[in-house]
């Protein structure tokens, strides 16, 4: 019967969330790819000049 209590108790839990409205929840997930977007060019970036280094060291 614990897995039933636990069931019960998170759906109660979660009742108590503050949930994002819709349009927080878009606002936020444009700035997490752009974020992530602008982190994988950087480190793309940072990459091709290593690697750009390394062949002519080589």
């Amino acid at each position: 019967m614990k897995i039933v209590d636990y069931l019960k108790e998170t759906r109660a839990e979660l009742k108590h969330v503050a949930w994002p409205s819709r349009k927080q929840a878009i606002a936020y997930t444009i700035v997490v790819i752009a974020i992530s977007l602008l982190t994988a060019a950087y480190l793309g970036a940072f990459d091709y000049v290593f690697t750009s280094l390394l062949k002519l060291i080589i």
